[in-house]
């Protein structure tokens, strides 16, 4: 694999488990709500924004694997381009799941989920 620091590495998985948590805590949420009031007018826009929150975590999770696949790929260095959208794609999944987080969890504290 063209090399990437161990720092990296670590920010990067992480960063997966971290997806992966937030994935199944707006499944749950999900699931919980509908369990508990149904699908009515007032949960269907908390059950499309859950459904969404999924989906906008699935997506760069996919893209994370996909570059890191890539990079393992390259030697003895990937190319800097390269290199550039896998530190741009954290930075921007980071944000993502700090704002699918605290949008889960202002469903939850709505809801007393």
């Amino acid at each position: 694999m063209a090399k990437l620091s161990s720092e990296t590495l670590t920010t990067i998985f992480e960063l997966q488990r971290r997806l992966i948590e937030l994935i199944d805590q707006a499944a749950e949420t999900e699931l919980t709500l509908f369990e508990r009031y149904g699908e009515t007018e007032t949960t269907l826009i908390e059950l499309e924004e859950l459904q969404n929150t999924r989906e906008r975590l699935r997506t760069p999770y996919v893209q994370i694997n996909t570059l890191l696949l890539k990079i393992a790929e390259y030697q003895p260095t990937a190319p800097d381009a390269m290199l550039s959208l896998l530190t741009r794609t954290v930075e921007v999944t980071q944000a993502s799941a700090d704002a699918s987080q605290a949008s889960i969890l202002e469903i939850k504290r709505d809801w007393t989920l």
